[in-house]
C-alpha cells in the first residue's frame, strides 16, 4: 500500500508523472460509526477498481455497507481509513467546502424517492445542478435541460411540476438532473424501488443507453431484472465484497483477474 500512496502523490503534481489511475479505486477503505449499543464496522478493508463505463451492481441484504460503499464514492460519507479515489480526486482529502462542488460535476445521484425539488418545475429542477455548479453559460442552460429531458423522453413534462406526473416520470426527470453537468459517473441507490415493474424496465434501459454512450454507474439495488443487466456484481455481506459476478462467466470459472477484491485484512465479522 505504501507503493501506491506515493503514486498518488506524484500523480497530484502533475500529468507528467505518467501514473494511470481507473475511474474509482477504493483502497482499504474501513468506516466505523459509534453508538451507544458499541462501535458499528459498515465497511470493513474494503477494495475496489472500477474502470470508465462499467455498469456495476452492488447488491447484499440491509445493513450489508452497501450503500455506505457507494456513498464513499460520492463523499456522502467519509472512510474511517483508507483512501478513495474517483476521477483522480482524492475524494477522502477534500474538505467539506469542497466536497459539494466536486460532487456536483463528478458525479450524478440519482436516489430512490426522486428528491425533485417540489415548487420546481421539471426543467427548472434538471437546471439545478448547471445553476449550482455554474457549468454552462447561463443563456444555454435552458437549452441543455431541455435537451436531458428529450433524452429520457419528457420535454412534454418540462414545464409542469413534479407532483403532476407519475412516479416513473420523476424518476427520468431526476436522471435528467442527475446528467446535467455531464458528469462521467452515476451513482443510484434502489434507483427502481419505488417504480412499478413496467416503469422500473423503461428507467433500466435508459441505464443501458447510458452505459452504451459511455457513462459508468454503480447501482445498489435488490431489483433482480436490474442486477441481471449489468456487467458486474459485486455482493456486500458484513462490510466486506465477499463475491463477485460478471454477467455470462459462473463465479467459479473465470479466469481473468478481477479488479474489485475482498480486502484481506478484514477484520472478522
Amino acid at each position: 500500500m505504501a507503493g501506491s500512496k506515493r503514486e498518488r502523490k506524484r500523480e497530484g503534481k502533475g500529468a507528467s508523472s505518467g501514473v494511470e489511475r481507473a475511474l474509482i479505486e477504493l483502497h482499504g477503505v474501513t468506516k466505523t460509526f459509534e453508538s451507544e449499543a458499541g462501535v458499528f464496522h459498515a465497511l470493513r478493508g474494503v477494495d475496489l477498481v472500477v474502470e470508465p463505463g462499467e455498469f456495476v451492481a452492488v447488491i447484499g441484504k440491509s445493513g450489508s455497507g452497501k450503500s455506505t460503499l457507494i456513498n464513499m464514492i460520492a463523499g456522502i460519507d467519509r472512510p474511517t481509513t483508507g483512501e478513495v479515489w474517483v476521477a483522480g480526486t482524492g475524494v477522502h482529502q477534500l474538505r467539506e467546502g469542497k466536497l459539494a462542488a466536486w460532487r456536483g460535476k463528478a458525479l450524478g445521484i440519482v436516489f430512490q424517492f426522486f428528491q425533485l425539488l417540489p415548487t420546481l418545475t421539471v426543467i427548472e429542477n434538471v437546471m439545478l445542478p448547471m445553476d449550482f455548479c455554474k457549468t454552462y453559460p447561463t443563456r444555454e442552460r435552458a437549452a441543455r435541460a431541455m435537451a436531458l429531458l428529450e433524452t429520457v423522453d419528457l420535454a412534454d413534462q418540462a414545464h409542469k411540476l413534479p407532483s403532476a406526473i407519475s412516479g416513473g416520470q420523476q424518476q427520468r426527470a431526476a436522471i435528467a438532473r442527475s446528467l446535467a453537468n455531464d458528469p462521467p459517473i452515476l451513482r443510484a441507490d434502489e434507483p427502481t424501488g419505488n417504480l412499478d415493474s413496467r416503469t422500473a424496465e423503461d428507467v433500466e434501459r435508459l441505464f443501458d443507453d447510458l452505459v452504451a454512450g459511455g457513462k459508468t454507474i454503480l447501482v445498489v439495488t435488490h431489483d433482480e431484472d436490474l442486477a441481471a443487466r449489468v456487467a458486474r456484481t459485486l455482493v456486500i455481506a458484513d462490510g466486506q465484497i465477499v463475491e463477485q459476478r460478471r454477467r455470462g462467466v459462473p463465479t467459479t470459472a473465470d479466469p481473468s483477474p478481477v479488479p474489485a477484491a475482498v480486502g484481506a485484512d478484514a477484520a472478522p465479522a
